[in-house]
């Protein structure tokens, strides 16, 4: 049933071109495990915005390489040494290369796929959680009755923000340029919603936290709004420097703000980070985050499925901003 029978499969790849991002379907050897690594048939893949929008991943490469870095499939084959895993298991994780139909995953960043989810929401798990754990847990220490301010709450990053808050008993801001979005997200246990692009938000933010600010910010939108989320931060407050939606990588910084109310500021990312970090930070979402997705108190919230073929509608549609959660490519 698992036998790679096939020699070859479809494979998109994906290059800067023109400051855009150029998608090319090819057809290509079927990847084989090296030691240390799994084999899986890849059921979904999900988009990231870093990948698929030129000057959000500070891309610098014009090279083509294999497109998707996150997956959820079954293991048909296993590399040296793997032990954990055996053929036929549900896995989901980082898989470079995931927009295709079979692809490799290194054994320690492979979780088992929740049975409650689907492939398309494990597809979409990986990367949002990985960056909201550390986002809001590992070095936001977000906790029961804080405040936290989500700028571009509708990410994919954004909403995975909303639902982790909400499960660790945290309230909620976020703002969105779509009032659709907005009330769409209350039902999931949005507290405040903001109907804005613009860095106009503080003066509701102090409103809601009757002037103490907020305990947390997860800034998915950029330089344009930092200043502003500084300005909405309270005492010993956090910021975590997520994306880039506005494409401004640069802002100024009061560093008085900083200095009287005992800011702190990190940074969240998937990349430039050796594999020994990439299994310190899968251990720890698997210890602190995973139980959530298997016990439902949290649901990857997947907004739209496409073919294998159409992913480049896909990227279309997260190019324009119409989405409302994750994008997901089914590979059947």
């Amino acid at each position: 049933l698992f036998a790679n029978r096939r020699m070859n499969m479809k494979s998109w790849w994906i290059r800067t071109a023109d400051h855009a991002m150029s998608l090319e379907l090819r057809d290509i050897p079927v990847p084989q495990p090296e030691a240390g690594q799994v084999g899986i048939r890849i059921r979904a893949a999900a988009l990231n915005r870093g990948e698929f929008i030129a000057g959000h991943g500070l891309h610098t490469s014009s090279k083509a390489r294999p497109a998707g870095f996150e997956a959820a499939g079954e293991v048909t084959s296993l590399g040296a040494g793997v032990t954990r895993w055996k053929l036929g298991d549900r896995v989901m994780g980082r898989c470079d290369g995931s927009f295709a139909e079979h692809g490799c995953m290194t054994a320690d960043e492979v979780f088992a796929a929740p049975a409650r989810l689907t492939w398309e929401q494990a597809a979409a798990t990986t990367v949002v959680f990985l960056t909201v754990y550390e986002a809001l847990m590992a070095h936001g220490r977000l906790a029961s009755g804080e405040w936290v301010l989500v700028t571009g709450i509708s990410s994919g990053v954004g909403v995975a923000a909303l639902q982790v808050a909400k499960a660790l008993g945290a309230k909620v801001i976020g703002t969105s340029g779509s009032l659709d979005k907005l009330e769409r997200l209350k039902a999931m246990g949005l507290d405040v919603a903001l109907h804005t692009r613009k860095p106009d938000f503080v003066p509701d933010v102090m409103h809601a936290t009757q002037n103490q600010g907020v305990d947390l910010v997860v800034n998915n939108v950029g330089g344009s709004v930092f200043p502003a989320c500084v300005e909405a931060m309270g005492f010993q407050a956090r910021l975590a420097m997520v994306g880039y939606v506005d494409g401004q990588v640069e802002a100024s910084m009061d560093l008085g703000a900083l200095h009287s109310k005992r800011l702190q500021l990190f940074g969240v990312s998937n990349k430039m980070r050796t594999m020994s970090h990439r299994i310190a930070a899968a251990q720890a979402l698997e210890r602190d985050l995973l139980p959530m997705l298997v016990d439902g108190r949290v649901t990857p919230l997947v907004d739209q499925v496409f073919s294998l073929d159409d992913l480049p509608a896909a990227q279309q549609i997260m190019q324009g901003n119409q989405h409302l959660g994750k994008l997901v490519v089914r590979v059947d």
